[in-house]
């Protein structure tokens, strides 16, 4: 009996622990959840008899998360970031295969030489974005240089949305993912990518307003932005030499330039802490970031500062949020960044009826016989429900399946791995498809890469 240990059981954990706890018995394999909230893991795995074990967990204690680490074949780690690379010392130190959906963290490629040599697999960015964006894209780059192809552009855009028919906000957004990840989006090092050539940067400050019109035809425009950094993955993608490249966010048309407005009032700073106290209200919040001349009405105020119409469709979100309200922040002591997140998690709340919406889409120009063409690729997955969300499934049934891979030695790659070969794309990408989960491609005459 194969022996998995699930680190964290969060918003992309439900569909993970379904998958692993029904094909328990089949597999001969046994699931412990380690959570710090107990109640929200063991509404995970009721239902599931004896195939999942639930344990008290609080992951920052290196002696308890060793001593669970120790008794298991392999680990899946739904931890935040930048608690992974603990994980990752104690699998190399313990000699246990380990999964995660995040990006490699730089300090991990040193050891990528020492978990080889330990003959173990280190299988990273196994979730939806990365991941689900790695496998889709190979799949079809590797087919089209098969047939002679030469790449010429690359665009790939990701967003974790509210589904149409729960759509019912002018943001067009609710929380289906970490709230925190949303928040702090696009801050750190400028974005860059390649337009017809040219290395292109975007700093933060000017992230949201440089946003581009992504229009899906029936399945509508979004406005998408450019992610941190769209050239890291030029090698591994075989496109060195590409001319334009560029991997991006998805959002609903206009929240953009509504998001934007907050950056420029300093809303999603997260260096320092506000002085202000918890009983200060929305109000107090934003006209701190005000210069002293701004008086008058506050949504007036704030419009003419961001150098907007106080009528327009991006004071009415900010309105809508209650920013000019009365209303008590709750907290004080926090981030400019971490107080806005105590407003959003209230408002952008997934209700119990309520389905989210992820959607992919990919743009591959190319010259093959002669001809320029493009292909276009296009997932679209709805959620179940508010728990087996779409996020949750295009993060946690890839993951799973690796898990099933590595476990039953299909996974030949050691070290620190990417999902980006065929011996881990396809067998994945074709399992979610009998699940619903599939994209559809078409060709169409090519634009202007």
């Amino acid at each position: 009996m194969r022996t998995i240990l699930l680190l964290g059981a969060g918003r992309s954990a439900s569909s993970l622990v379904k998958y692993l706890m029904e094909h328990a018995a089949e597999q001969h394999w046994t699931l412990t959840v380690a959570e710090r909230d107990l109640a929200q893991a063991r509404k995970l795995v009721q239902g599931h008899g004896s195939a999942a074990t639930v344990v008290e967990l609080d992951a920052s204690n290196a002696e308890a998360r060793a001593a669970h680490i120790e008794k298991h074949d392999l680990v899946i780690s739904m931890l935040p970031h930048f608690m992974h690379m603990d994980v990752l010392r104690d699998c190399l130190r313990l000699r246990k295969n380990v999964i995660t959906p995040s990006y490699v963290p730089d300090a991990l490629w040193p050891l990528d030489a020492e978990f080889k040599q330990a003959g173990l697999t280190v299988l990273n960015e196994m979730g939806a974005d990365p991941g689900l964006d790695h496998m889709s894209a190979l799949r079809i780059l590797d087919d089209l240089r098969s047939q002679g192809a030469r790449i010429e552009a690359f665009e790939s855009y990701c967003g974790g949305l509210v589904a149409p028919e729960n759509d019912d906000n002018p943001w067009g957004y609710k929380f289906s993912w970490n709230p925190r990840n949303v928040v702090l989006a696009g801050q750190g090092p400028a974005a860059r990518y390649m337009a017809h050539g040219e290395l292109k940067y975007i700093p933060y400050q000017q992230l949201f307003r440089r946003a581009v019109r992504v229009d899906l035809g029936k399945l509508g425009a979004y406005d998408g932005y450019a992610n941190r950094d769209s050239l890291k993955y030029r090698e591994v993608y075989g496109l060195a030499g590409i001319p334009t490249m560029l991997r991006g966010t998805l959002r609903k048309e206009g929240y953009c330039h509504a998001w934007d407005a907050l950056v420029q009032l300093g809303c999603t700073e997260d260096g320092f802490a506000m002085e202000l106290p918890a009983s200060a209200n929305w109000a107090d919040y934003i006209r701190s970031f005000l210069p002293e001349s701004a008086g008058g009405d506050l949504r007036t105020a704030t419009a003419h500062y961001l150098g907007l119409p106080p009528a327009g469709p991006v004071m009415e979100k900010l309105d809508w949020l209650g920013l000019f309200g009365n209303g008590t922040i709750g907290q004080g002591g926090l981030s400019p960044a971490a107080t806005l997140q105590r407003l959003l998690e209230a408002k952008w709340v997934l209700g119990p009826a309520d389905k989210d919406l992820l959607v992919m889409w990919h743009r591959f120009a190319f010259t093959a016989g002669g001809r320029k063409k493009e292909l276009q690729s296009t997932l679209w997955v709805e959620g179940q429900d508010n728990i087996h969300t779409a996020m949750a499934r295009c993060v946690g049934l890839p993951m799973a399946m690796g898990a099933k891979l590595l476990l039953n030695g299909k996974i030949t790659g050691r070290g620190v791995l990417l999902p980006v070969t065929p011996e881990i794309y396809t067998p994945v990408l074709d399992e979610l498809a009998s699940l619903g989960i599939s994209f559809s491609e078409k060709t169409v005459e090519a634009t202007a890469p």
